[in-house]
Order: C-alpha cells, then structure tokens, then sequence
C-alpha cells in the first residue's frame, strides 16, 4: 500500500515525511494509536481523528501483493464503511454515479479440475491479491471477491474527478500483472474485465457475518458483468458512458452492439487497447471543437506580452491559477493558436494524480513524447530514437545519454559505458543535462515550455522546475506552469514571474458560449437562465450542461427557434462533472452529512437552520461548518446568529443533494418544512415559496398546496407575474393529487380567483387563459352554491369580454352581479356591483349610466373592507372606478375633472404600490391627452408605463405604451416610425386576445396617415373603424371615428364636401345622443369650420360652448370660442 498516496486522499499530504521516518508501513498503520499519531507530530485533533477513522473503514480490506506473501490469510472485503467519521456506525445508502469492474479468471473450472485444492486456493489468493493490488493502486473499492471473480467499484466509498479512467487504467495494469503470474510449464493466466458506468443506489449492507457486504443496487454492475463476457481473454471492455467519459485518453475499437441478458435494447459496448496518443488530458477530453474562447482577451493579451519578452531574450515565468473547469488548459491552447506562425520550439509537461511518488514523470513523458519513444518497442529502437532527440543539443552526448536513458528505464548495454554514479550525483548531473538541452533548444529559437496541472508535481520535479525558473531570465524561453488555487505560489520571489488568475466569466460571456454551441439559436429563456444560474461562469460547466441540454430531447426545433418539447425538469449533474463534484464533498467524508443538509435547505442557508436540522451539538457543526468552508466548498457570510452559508457552485450543492437516496431527501425536507413553520415565523411571511418547495419535496401535497398558493398571492401582490402564475399552477397540480372534496373545491376556486388576475395583468383581459381560469371558476361556485365568490368571477368574466369586444356578455355579467347585489343587501357586494356596471356601460358609450354606476361605487367605497381583495379582482378597486370615471367625464364635457380624476387614479396606485394597478390609469390617461392633443403628457405617460410594463412582463401594458407612443412620434414628424410602431404595438394588442380599443386605435393610424398625406389609406383605415364599431358596438368613439371622416374628406377636395358634412352631420347626432357634450363640441367645431357650413352651425356651436363650465384653455374650446359670432357669443351667454 502507498502510504503516501493514501494520506494524500485524506488531505493531509503534510504528514508523508512523519509517515516515511516513522517507517510506518500498511502493517504498521492498521496497528496506530492516536498518541502514536502525536508521537510522530500530528498535533491537531481533527487531524488524527480523520487519520483513526480512515484506518477504521480499512480493517479488512485486501491484502495487497506487495504487502504480503501469497501464503498470508485469507482475504476479506470491507463490509462497513464508516459514516460521517464515526468508526463502527455503519455509512447511509447513496445514490452515486458509479463506474464498476468485473473482473474474471479465465479458464479457472479447467485449472481447478487440474489443480490440487490446496494449489488452486494459493493460485485464487495470488490472483485475488494481485487484481486488488491494482484496483487499490488507483484508489479503487474491493467490494467483493468471488473466488475467481472480483467486484470494484470505482467512485465510492471515496469519488475521485476521474473515476472513469482510473477504473480503465486499473483494468489494463490488472490484464498485465495477472498475464505476468506464472502456473509454470509455461503456462499463463488471463482475465476477462468488464467496466460500466451508471447510476446506482450503493452502501445498504447486505447478509451477515463474514459474508456481509456493500450492495450495489441498478443496472451498472449487470452490465459490467455482461460485458465482461464479451471480452476476449486479456481484454478490457466498456460501456458507452465509460466510453464518453475517457474521451480519446485511451484507443478503443467499437463492439458490434449486442443483445444482453436481462436488457431490452442492443448495448452499445467498446473494446479498450491501450493508451490513446493525445498530446495532452485536454485535448484527449475535448476531441471534438472547443466552444470559442470567451472573455478572455485581457488575460490572453497579458501572456502574449510576456511572451514578447521572453522571445527578445528576457525570459519570463508565468504561474496560472484557476479552479477546475476555469479554462487553464483552453487559454494555452489559444496562446498556441496565436503563436503557430512563429518560429519556437513548444515543450508540454504533463503532472499526474497516479504518478506523484513517481520521479519526473511529467519529464520523462515529454521525452518520450518528443522522441516518439514507445514502450513497446524494442530497446535498441528505443536507444536510437533518444539518440536522435538529443543530437546536438548537449555537450557530452556519451554522458548525457546514458543519463537520460537511465531516467527512461532504456538499456544501453553494449553502446555507452555503465553509469557509475551515487544517487544524489546521478540526480544533479540529469539536471545539468537536461538544462543543457532546454539552453541548447533555446539558442536555435524561443522556447514555449507549458507545465500543466503544476499542483501534481511529484517532489524531484518541482526541484527540477525550481532551477529551471531560475536558470531562464537571460534566455528566450517562457515557462507556464498551471495550477489549482489550492497549488502553493512557486516562484513568487523571482523578478521575471507573474501570477495570473483565471475568474469566472460574466453572465453575457457565458451566454456567448451557449450561442456557439447552438450555431446562434436561442435557447428559451427559462433553459438559458437554468443553465447560466447552475453553471456560474465556470465555461466547462456552461459547455457541459448545455451539452445534456441539447442531447436531453427536451428542445426541438420549430421555425429555426429551440423551444421546450414539454415541461422543464430540474437539471441533473451531468454525468462527466458528477466525479469531480462528488470528489470535493467526499474529501471531507466527516462533514458530507452537514454538506448534504445544506444541500437539501438550499443554495443559501443560515447557520440556525442548520443547527435545527442537523441536531449535532454545537462545536460538531462548528467543526463541520468550518472544514467545509476551509475545503472552499461553500462561503461564510455575517456572524454571531446571523451566519450564512453559500455553496460556492449550484452544481456542487446538485451533487451534494443527488446523492441522498429519495427517502432521505424526503424525510430532510419535511423536518425543514416543520422547523421553517414553528421557529421561522418571518420566513413563512416573507418566503412562503420555500415552505411550498420543502412540503412538496416532502411529499406533503396538503401543506405544499397552501404554501403554493400563499407564494402566488405574494407574487401577484408585487406584480411578479412569472412567479405568481407558477405558483398558482403548482398549486393546483397539487390539488389534483388529492381526492374531491369540498373543502377541495373551495381552494381551487380561491385559486382560480387569483390565476385569473394573474393571467389579466400577464396576458391581457381577453386572453384565451384569463377565460379558462374565470370559467373554471364559475363552474366551481355553481358546484358550491357560493354566490359571494361569484362577484370576482363574474367581475373577471365581465372584463373578459369587455376586452374581447364582445360587449352584451360583459353588460349580462354586470347586470348579474347587480341583480345578485340587490338581493344580498350587502353594501360590499353592491360597491362591486355598481362598479362592474359602470366599467360594463362605458364601452358602449352609455356616458350618464357609467358616471352614475361608477360615482355610486366610489360613494360606497370602505378601504378598510375593499381594498384587501383588490388583488382577488386584478386591480386596486378605487383606482379602477377613478379610472374608469376619469374616461366617462371626458367625452360628457368636463375635461378637467377628467384629468383631475386620472390623475388622483395614478397617485393612489402609487401609494397601494401595485405595478397593475398603477399600469391602467397610466395608459388610459394617455389616451385621455392624446385625445386632447398634449404631445409631452402622453410622452411622459407612456415613458412611465413603459418602464413598469417590461419590468412587471406586462405584455398588454407595453402593446399600449407602443401604440401611444407611436402617435407622438408622428406628431414630432417622425410619421413614418410612428406608422411602424403603431402596427407593431397594435399586433401586439391584439396578440393577447383584446378588440376592445381596437376602433381608437386604427383612428389613431388614420391620424399617422392624413400627417403623411395619404389621405385614401386614412380613410380607408376609419371606414375599417366604423365597420368594426357596428360590429362590436363598441360605441364610445364613435362620434370621433365619423368626425375624423369628415376631415379627411374635406381634405379630398370639392368631391368630398358634401360627404363630409353628412359626417359631421352624423357624428354630431350620436354626440348628442349619447350625451357627449366633448363630441358634440368637436363635430358642430368642423361643421363650423366647413368651407360651406351649413346654416345655423355657428350658433350651434355658440350654444354648446355655452354650457361648458371648464377647459376653456384647451384648443378645441378656443378654436370654437373664436370661430363662434360675438354677437352669437353674447346672446347665448344670456
């Protein structure tokens, strides 16, 4: 056993010299005490209690074949693992993401037929102790022997980044190692392996006694066992996801796809045959082309800068650090790029978890790259090849290349004398040689020297790369060394080294990233804001996750847009970032309980919850706490009792919580849920969203329901509609998991009250969701007899088809509820009552009814009883009957308490502090200055409405501020943006399911045309709204509409005149009809104005002005004022 490697999986690589002078071997360590520990210098208590229980979880495991002789006991496998650091407590079934060997002895009935028992139970043991000598090597699990069979689980108890090679490469030197055991006579043994990863369910301990184990439950280790039998003997085979997490690190050969026993499909499987021949880990692991380069510019400015002086001769040391994932190795790959028309000679080290007691690795495999050295070949040819790397670049080539050769363990008997050097002396002069062939390579041309993953260096080679950054100030060579953040700082004292560090990427970074991936299609904006918000600016994992994204089924592809195929699940880990996530968590295998709790809280957790849902005592989890912010797995934030904690990746908290078995998670969920409901009385106010998400998870669909529909209103009183709509529809999921009941009905109707608000101030009065919400209502409170809930219903269904210019409905619904309000004698009711009538009348240009309804609405007002249910109905009430009063007093001739009422509309939306409410008095008193021609009022208006609209994702709101804004645009003399905006703005409108208002606006477009002078499409435009107006009986601007015509033909020349006046004509009748003094004074105002009045206009006209009472300063007023006969003035005054 590597006592070196062994310590360094516990993190504590600090005491590997303690362990080495202590000669402390894998017999002595089973046998240490914690003052054996202290003896040898390991102070901290958590430290020896971290060493105590990693040698507890040992006991049992494998002998290893250089451990102990063949002849030793029996092996046993390790049935318990311990759990959260407690030796003997038996460790929680997980889920994990698994990749499992099986390993068979081929031929191994035969031999026991051939063998004495005796002989073949020495033979099993030396195999058994062999294959586990290896899985054990690369940190492997021996979960189970089987006489000729063993079972390894790569990934648990302890996951490592890289599970999946490291399973691969254990396969490979166990296929060696056995084929090297001897039967004698010649004879030899083999092994069939086969690897798969997956998913699993593993650590529930099964049997007892001697024969107890660690089960695996999932389809991964069948697999593994099927696919060992497809191996030939000697080989190694692979499933697919094993396949595509090793990348091109190995060559494989593509198996035929075969049908398995006991699985439904053909699998897919790959025969391993060696090591690949990529250059480096990164390109091995990204064969396929690399997402651009992003956000990266300064950074890779600043290395060609130091390359700048290092090929002028200054040479220059640059230490790169970056956590896993940053893009280290990405952002050499694009200083290579920059620099492939340069003339330079590029030197790549490569350092190696499996290789750290291993001395030069990362040297000798340069070497043998450079020189295209293989193993294989045979020692002569290998001398040769070497000969010829080191031709001419050193001085002594009969000293120098038996050094080297030595280093790569290649023969050279027979052609350069015998190396007869101490050790220390041989080391120093393999320096000196080597520095001399870099100085060699240098005099020909600038040297590019890439050392990556520096934090893996094996000692002898960072002394080597010590003297090296020392040795190449004065020389054109450029060192880059790569490094984790946790890697120690090398050559901070050297005036020619720079430190660089690699920081995550801005949102608009990542998402460029996304956009190359998709060839420049957008993702949805909920895939993209999950996919940017899980992976951080870290580009492998935005690489990653949106990989499983576009490969996942979940998008397709309509009109050359990536939509969503169906509901979006919560992501999972993608399979090649779950080794590396979980590797983080079970480096700290004494705290992983405390990580997964937070995990199951959230992202964000305070130190009070977690005490409440851990239980420990109070310096256990100030222990945990404090190593998992030491391991930088999460951040710390405020102190005393105010202590939060934050995951320093969502990723990392996804594989912390993916990990606990479903019944766990459950049972963590509702213990939170309970202590958020009894000692978080602010968070159940403030967040009820996070109650919902605990019960639910839980499983608690009654409670979930509740906290659901809290969450919603919450959301809706704040006008965060995305929010409150998936709320409300969380909530109702949840309630068709429960069996009909009364008490049932009444919370969905409560809930279809307020889906249906929502859907008003989201999508508009008349979309198709507003109806499905208020009819589904309407169904529930006939089912209930209830008459009371019946108001908001039918106030929503009044509005409904108010909005849908369907204006008989909306009157039939208003007369109901005053129908229904008389009967009850309920003053709260008949306020809403009256207020549906007056809205309902409006419309229909029923002037005096609306103000009478509405002026009764207002008289009957209680804020104390009605505003409370002014979210229930989609609006603050007072500011709707305000409203919708300001809109009646306008056309009946009282312009300024029109303004007046609108704007007192607008200040008590802005005290209520409701965006909704706040949105309609904003719009409908622009349109109120529109109609009297205040350019700037409209402006600001639209400005305003604008801003709250995109905010709030008021799709209705913003299609009015467009059309709005249209109109003064063409008034400043922009008329053909105006037209442009005015369509767009009215498809817009009309795109939530609304006609109402739809007459105005086309007059409005009309308006855009005559100020650019098309006098035949503005009248065509205000026949079209004519038309619609005797369709619909929308009929409040109608009179405007006629008018409106008239001036256009007067405008068409001599032809038009008489059809003009016959407008005018007809709008003043239905003024006057209507009641509308404000309609009647504009249509007798053109009819004053006519070329050819008729006779009696101007005293008409004299007459209407007579019986305003105000707005005398507006244009219409004094238009009509000065076109009106003194004398006619006079007498009409008397």
């Amino acid at each position: 056993m590597n006592i070196a490697v062994w310590l360094r999986g516990l993190g504590l690589e600090q005491y590997i010299s303690a362990f080495d002078e202590n000669a402390i071997d894998a017999e002595i360590l089973p046998r240490l005490t914690a003052e054996d520990l202290k003896e040898i210098g390991v102070a901290a208590l958590a430290h020896r209690k971290r060493i105590l229980e990693a040698i507890a979880a040992m006991q049992g495991e494998p002998a290893l074949e250089s451990a102990k002789p063949a002849s030793a006991s029996p092996i046993r496998t390790s049935a318990s693992v311990d759990r959260s650091g407690e030796p003997g407590r038996p460790r929680e079934a997980e889920r994990r993401q698994l990749t499992v060997m099986f390993v068979d002895l081929v031929g191994s009935t035969a031999l026991a037929t051939r063998l004495d028992p005796e002989e073949m139970r020495d033979l099993l043991r030396k195999f058994q102790n062999t294959v586990a000598g290896e899985i054990l090597r690369f940190e492997g699990h021996v979960a189970k022997l089987m006489g000729d069979g063993v079972l390894a689980y790569f990934g648990w108890p302890q996951a490592h980044e890289d599970e999946a090679e490291r399973a691969v490469r254990a396969a490979l030197a166990v296929v060696a190692a056995v084929a090297a055991l001897s039967l004698g006579e010649g004879q030899q043994l083999s092994v069939r392996v086969g690897i798969a990863t997956g998913v699993v369910v593993v650590g529930d301990l099964i049997g007892v006694g001697a024969a107890q184990e660690n089960a695996v439950v999932g389809e991964t280790p069948n697999l593994a066992a099927r696919l060992q039998t497809l191996a030939e003997p000697g080989t190694v085979v692979i499933s697919e996801l094993t396949y595509r997490l090793i990348g091109k690190l190995f060559e494989v050969t593509r198996i035929r796809p075969q049908r398995l026993p006991g699985f439904d499909a053909p699998i897919n499987a790959f025969k391993v045959i060696g090591e690949g021949r990529a250059e480096s880990r990164f390109e091995a692991l990204h064969a396929a082309e690399s997402a651009p380069l992003t956000g990266r510019e300064h950074d890779i400015a600043l290395l060609l800068d130091r390359w700048r002086l290092a090929a002028s001769g200054e040479g220059q040391v640059v230490e790169l650090f970056g956590e896993a994932g940053i893009g280290k190795s990405r952002i050499l790959q694009e200083l290579l790029e920059r620099l492939k028309d340069e003339a330079h000679t590029r030197l790549r080290y490569y350092c190696s978890p499996y290789h750290l007691d291993t001395a030069l690795y990362p040297v000798t495999d340069q070497l043998l790259r450079a020189g295209n050295i293989r193993r294989t070949d045979p020692p002569e040819r290998q001398l040769d090849f070497l000969e010829q790397l080191l031709a001419g670049s050193t001085k002594n080539a009969n000293e120098a290349i038996p050094l080297i050769a030595a280093l790569l363990s290649i023969p050279t008997e027979g052609r350069y004398p015998k190396l007869d050097l101490m050790a220390q002396k041989q080391k120093s002069r393999t320096f000196e040689v080597l520095i001399e062939q870099l100085e060699a390579l240098a005099r020909s041309k600038p040297v590019l020297m890439q050392l990556e993953d520096a934090h893996y260096l094996d000692p002898m080679s960072a002394e080597l790369f010590d003297q090296i950054a020392g040795r190449i100030q004065h020389l054109p060579i450029m060192l880059i060394a790569t490094s984790r953040p946790e890697g120690a700082v090398r050559w901070a004292g050297l005036p020619h080294a720079t430190f660089l560090t690699l920081n995550r990427l801005s949102r608009s970074q990542a998402a460029s990233i996304i956009a190359a991936m998709t060839e420049g299609k957008q993702l949805p904006a909920t895939v993209l804001d999950q996919v940017l918000s899980k992976t951080e600016g870290v580009p492998l994992f935005v690489e990653e996750l949106t990989k499983v994204v576009l490969e996942s089924g979940l998008l397709e592809e309509r009109d050359g847009e990536l939509v969503l195929a169906g509901p979006l699940p919560p992501f999972a880990v993608p399979a090649t970032l779950h080794d590396s996530l979980m590797a983080r968590l079970d480096r700290l295998a004494s705290v992983r309980e405390v990580a997964q709790i937070g995990a199951v809280i959230g992202r964000e957790f305070k130190h009070e919850l977690l005490a409440a849902a851990a239980g420990l005592p109070d310096f256990e989890l100030e222990r945990a706490t404090n190593e998992l912010v030491a391991a930088g797995l999460v951040f710390r934030r405020g102190s005393n009792s105010q202590v939060t904690y934050v995951f320093k990746h969502a990723l990392v908290q996804d594989a912390a919580y993916s990990s606990l078995l479903h019944s766990r998670r459950q049972q963590l969920h509702a213990r939170i849920a309970s202590i958020l409901e009894e000692r978080f009385p602010e968070i159940v106010t403030t967040e009820p969203e996070l109650l919902a998400h605990h019960f639910g998870q839980a499983g608690l669909v009654e409670k979930a329901v509740e906290y659901n529909e809290l969450a919603g209103r919450r959301a809706l009183s704040r006008s965060v509609l995305t929010e409150a709509l998936a709320r409300f529809d969380n909530a109702l999921t949840g309630l068709s998991a429960m069996p009909p009941s009364e008490e049932r009905s009444r919370r969905e109707l409560a809930i279809q009250l307020a889906l249906g608000s929502t859907h008003v101030a989201a999508h508009g009065f008349a979309a198709p969701s507003t109806a499905t919400a208020y009819g589904r209502a309407r169904e529930l409170c006939e089912e209930l007899s209830d008459t009371r809930q019946l108001f908001p219903v039918l106030y929503g269904l009044c509005l409904y088809h108010l909005y849908a210019a369907e204006l008989a409905e909306a009157r039939s619904a208003a007369d109901r509820l005053l129908e229904l309000a008389e009967a009850s004698n309920d003053c709260g009711l008949s306020f809403f009552a009256h207020r549906a009538a007056g809205v309902s009348s409006l419309p229909a240009g029923e002037f005096a009814r609306a103000r009478a309804h509405l002026e009764q609405a207002l008289a009957l007002y209680d804020p104390q009883e009605h505003r409370s249910p002014a979210f229930v109905y989609a609006f603050d009430p007072r500011v709707v009957c305000l409203d919708y009063l300001a809109r009646t007093l306008l056309p009946l001739g009282f312009p300024d308490q029109a303004l007046a009422a609108n704007n007192e509309a607008v200040a008590e939306a802005h005290r209520v502090g409701h965006r909704n409410s706040l949105a309609l008095p904003l719009f409908f008193g622009g349109v109120i200055r529109q109609i009297l021609g205040d350019r700037e009022s409209v402006r600001e208006c639209c400005a305003e409405l604008t801003r709250i609209a995109s905010e709030a994702g008021f799709r209705f709101w913003l299609a009015g501020a467009t059309i709005l804004s249209a109109w003064t645009l063409a008034e400043a003399g922009d008329a053909d943006r105006g037209r442009l905006e005015l369509q767009r703005g009215l498809v817009e409108w009309r795109a939530t399911g609304a006609e109402f208002m739809v007459p105005y606006f086309i007059a409005l477009q009309a308006q855009i045309e005559v100020r650019a002078g098309d006098h035949h499409v503005a009248l065509r435009l205000l026949e079209e709204a004519h038309a619609r107006i005797e369709r619909t009986n929308e009929r409040w601007f109608a009179a405007e509409v006629l008018r409106l015509q008239g001036e256009v033909l007067l405008q068409s020349g001599e032809d038009g005149v008489a059809l003009a006046e016959n407008r005018f004509s007809d709008a003043l009748a239905i003024a006057q009809a209507q009641g509308a003094r404000f309609w009647e004074l504009r249509a007798a105002l053109s009819l004053a104005r006519a070329d050819c009045p008729i006779p009696g206009a101007r005293e008409r006209l004299a007459l209407i002005i007579s019986g305003f009472t105000e707005g005398q300063t507006l244009p219409d007023l004094r238009a009509a004022q000065a076109l009106a006969t003194p004398a006619e003035g006079l007498r009409a005054a008397n």
